[in-house]
């Protein structure tokens, strides 16, 4: 079939001239033939490139007839320049019949000279596997009879030595290989069938068994030496393969004496791994193994070279190649695992970078081979485990189910080895695990918080200047949407504030605080929660090292007041609390208080009474109120000053917390400690006239509060006032006022309280549900007949006479005749304070005229449509029927 398939590719003209007996038509003949091959390796088909040369060499060469040798003999030149730098690959064909030539005593050994020649120009290297039969061609035909034959075998012999000048792999000792290794055997090494290049290892395996017995070493590492740059390092496919089993044929062949040339047969393998040609690859597995199997241990030198040969072979691309790998892989750990020479030192560097692959092949064959290691007793990769942690959390969040199980089997197991385990790192592993509670993969969180866990509760001492970060961790996982991460988040939050530590002992405060501030601005109220646990857990630990830093987190803490949940802004006002236990932070809380309810107006009325409340009821209510008056008393912002005193009057007449303050203010003519509330109150209450008259009603100041709403002028009786004094009537009707409507039983001894409810009433309009509210109360008063000399007494001494705590018997401020006030204490002087009051309200009036003014040039065109607006919402106001409640939220004021 060879013949016929050449035969037609190549003309009948070609093959007739080439066994012509002119030698011109012969070269002519070549020329064509030369084309035509050179067609057929430009199209790949080799196939017919051997018929071609099969044709030449049975039909020409070994043909009875001389000029048809003659013929195939340039023939075979010719096809050899036609395949220029693919000639390598059929050297194997075309050699031999021309060496053959050389002895042709009929046609000449001239032709073949110069046949060979041709071919060594083009293939150059290639042909060294010939060198010895070349050599001893030209040995002979030096000596030949005829003088153009050893002229011609004198040109071939130069240019064989310039040949093996430049080419660096030609020494003494390819040449002792050769001399050892039949060429039959070295051709058929190369060749393209596979039982062809078996049957020659199996040869070649003999034969250096023979050696071995010999002792003769040289020799074995000659055949090394020409495997390797001949065959594994051929441009060939084929000569790689053969080199790749001729190597592991030597290895065989050595036995247990092979560990002395392992230096010299694993390299050259190992280099075949990252061969171009899979089918390479896979006999550079197959080589290996069999290597592996006869050497055992003594190959674990090549060890890292080899772990990362495999895995870069566990990724391949062709399934026969990771199958090889596979079964490779196996042996290798075993060998492993029964070696006492492996270093774990020197492999964990190129575990640690490895684990950084993606490719799903790679990791499944990481964390088989941690695993492994993990399971020899004489190796500690817990020792080591920092080293490859992160990755092996990375394979967690892996799109392979099975990829995510191995890697979490393993994480298990060196889990459950650190819990019994008396000294393990947890320092360098806490950072690692801080960093994955991150994760956006919620399995690979899950288990990063679950180890961090069981750090918290074994790593002690060690885990102190990690406590910061692995708060920052913990904390945003306790509001995690995954129930099972928030139970063990809450559990190691629990675990790691109940630790007893000490900042000399390397526990860093500013850290930890740091971590809760930032975490206050989190969405998730859960965190916010946290985190102003742990600002009360260390001011209650380590007071004077958080002072410290109050700069860096009261502003954090003072936002956290408008927060939408009400159990944060009771934590918050908790810590504040807990701050302002010493007098210097009580007053800058106060203040920045007070700064951030101007500044922002929602905060004062959404949260202004919650805040007010619970600090009462965390520090002195009197102490905060005393305060509070204090620093409103100098407000130069008269509109918040108002805004804040009428706040701040309705938490006092409301808030249960209050209760106490109440009753003192109560006691405020009878009593130092209440004349001396109601004085502290008294200049920031003036903002408000409805706020003085109400707190004159709670100190019993009948009279003063008559005189406070006779002094009233039109400027202040406005909507806003109406309001107020609306809200007022309500709140007389509460508890909080039964003294008082119970007085009401006495009118003739509470003379000034019956005058200052009708003048409240004289100033609400008759339509109001207030007005109705009032009136019916009063129309309840019993009606009794005083003793005009009483009467005229109470009614006839000008208001400018009674200055209380004088000597004396004097009547009581709200015209009670028989109360002995011999026993009270220093008297207040209401004259004066109605003047106080007086000069406060003209500053406010001034105050309102000038913005009226001011509003009147820029925008007098909407002055009457507001106004109107206003009034309109005023009547509806007024007009409301009375409720028990307002309607509002917790902690929101109605101003």
């Amino acid at each position: 079939m060879a013949t016929t398939e050449a035969l037609s590719v190549i003309p009948a003209s070609v093959l007739r001239n080439l066994s012509d007996k002119l030698y011109e038509k012969r070269k002519n003949a070549a020329l064509e033939l030369e084309g035509i091959v050179k067609q057929l390796a430009v199209a790949g088909d080799h196939d017919k490139v051997t018929s071609v040369i099969h044709l030449l060499t049975q039909e020409y060469t070994y043909s009875p007839q001389a000029n048809h040798r003659k013929g195939g003999l340039i023939g075979l030149a010719a096809v050899t320049v036609g395949l220029t730098s693919e000639a390598a690959q059929h050297l194997e064909q075309i050699v031999p019949p021309v060496l053959n030539s050389f002895s042709d005593q009929i046609a000449g050994s001239y032709y073949a000279c110069e046949a060979l020649y041709n071919i060594a120009k083009v293939v150059r290297g290639d042909f060294i596997v010939f060198f010895n039969q070349i050599f001893d061609a030209l040995c002979k035909l030096s000596a030949d009879s005829d003088a153009n034959v050893q002229s011609a075998a004198h040109l071939l012999d130069r240019l064989v030595k310039d040949h093996f000048r430049v080419f660096d792999s030609f020494d003494m000792a390819t040449t002792e290989a050769l001399s050892v290794i039949p060429a039959s055997v070295l051709r058929n090494l190369s060749d393209k069938l596979y039982e062809k290049r078996k049957n020659a290892a199996l040869e070649l395996e003999g034969i250096v068994k023979q050696l071995a017995v010999a002792g003769d070493h040289d020799k074995v590492t000659s055949v090394i030496h020409l495997l390797t740059q001949e065959y594994t390092y051929s441009p060939q496919a084929n000569h790689r393969k053969g080199g790749l089993i001729g190597l592991a044929a030597v290895t065989v062949g050595l036995t247990s004496e092979a560990a002395q040339h392992l230096e010299q047969i694993v390299p050259p393998v190992l280099n075949s791994f990252s061969d171009q040609d899979s089918r390479v690859r896979y006999y550079a597995c197959e080589a290996l193994y069999n290597i592996a199997k006869v050497v055992r241990g003594d190959f674990i030198v090549f060890f890292n070279q080899i772990f990362d040969a495999l895995c870069k072979l566990s990724a391949d691309s062709d399934a026969n190649v990771q199958s090889a790998a596979h079964l490779l892989d196996r042996l290798v750990k075993d060998i492993v695992t029964e070696s006492d020479q492996f270093s774990i030192e020197e492999f964990i560097p190129l575990l640690r970078e490895r684990m950084n692959v993606l490719n799903p092949y790679v990791r499944q064959f990481l964390v088989g081979w941690i695993t492994v290691l993990d399971s020899v007793p004489d190796i500690d990769m817990l020792g080591f485990l920092p080293d490859f942690l992160d990755g092996l959390f990375n394979m967690l969040s892996d799109n392979s189910h099975e990829i995510r199980q191995q890697a979490d089997s393993a994480l298990s197991e060196f889990l459950q080895e650190i819990k019994n385990s008396p000294s393990v790192d947890y320092g360098r592993m806490a950072e690692i695990l801080v960093q994955r509670a991150g994760s956006q993969d919620e399995f690979t969180r899950l288990t990063a918080v679950t180890w961090i866990n069981e750090f918290v509760k074994l790593g002690g001492e060690q885990l102190v200047p990690y406590y910061a970060d692995i708060l920052g961790a913990i904390l945003p996982c306790i509001s995690d949407k995954e129930e099972k991460i928030r139970v063990v988040a809450r559990e190691t939050n629990e675990e790691l504030r109940g630790i007893e530590t000490d900042p000399a002992e390397g526990f860093d405060v500013g850290a930890i605080l740091s971590i809760a501030q930032r975490q206050l601005s989190s969405e998730w109220e859960a965190t916010r929660i946290e985190a102003l646990h742990w600002m009360s857990a260390l001011l209650n630990r380590h007071r004077s090292e958080v002072l410290v830093f109050l700069n860096d987190i009261l502003d954090s803490l003072l936002k956290a007041l408008s927060d939408p949940s009400d159990e944060v802004v009771l934590l918050v006002l908790e810590v504040h609390a807990c701050i302002a236990e010493d007098p210097q932070h009580f007053r800058q809380l106060v203040v920045f208080l007070i700064h951030n309810f101007q500044l922002d107006h929602s905060l004062l009325e959404k949260r202004g009474a919650l805040i007010i409340r619970q600090l009462c009821f965390l520090l002195d209510a009197e102490r905060v109120y005393r305060e509070l008056s204090t620093i409103l008393e100098g407000e130069s912002d008269l509109d918040f000053a108002s805004i804040m005193v009428q706040a701040l009057n309705l938490i006092l007449l409301t808030s249960s917390e209050l209760s106490d303050l109440r009753d003192l203010l109560k006691q405020s003519l009878v009593n130092a400690d209440g004349k001396n509330l109601f004085l502290s109150l008294y200049a920031s209450w003036c903002h408000s006239p409805m706020a003085i008259i109400s707190l004159c009603l709670l100190a019993q100041a009948y009279r003063h509060a008559s005189s406070v709403i006779h002094s009233l002028v039109e400027e202040d009786i406005n909507v806003k006032f109406l309001v107020q004094l609306d809200k007022l009537i309500h709140l007389l009707e509460t508890p909080t006022f039964a003294y008082l409507r119970l007085q009401l039983l006495e009118p003739g001894r509470y003379i000034w309280l019956l005058k200052a409810l009708y003048g409240l009433l004289m100033l609400l309009p008759q339509q109001s549900a207030a007005f109705k509210v009032l009136r019916t109360r009063l129309k309840t008063v019993p009606s009794y007949s005083f003793k005009e000399e009483r009467f005229r007494r109470t009614s006839g001494i000008p208001y400018s006479q009674f200055n209380y705590g004088g000597g004396g018997s004097q009547i009581s401020e709200d015209g009670d005749l028989n109360e002995n006030l011999h026993d009270m204490h220093n008297g207040i002087n209401f004259a004066l304070k109605l003047q106080q009051f007086q000069q406060i309200q003209k500053q406010h009036h001034l105050h309102s005229k000038s913005q009226t003014q001011s509003r009147f040039v820029s925008t007098s065109w909407t002055k009457e449509v507001q106004i109107a607006e206003e009034s309109k919402r005023a009547a509806s106001e007024l007009n409301r029927p009375p409720s028990r409640s307002s309607g509002r939220g917790l902690g929101q004021l109605q101003l």
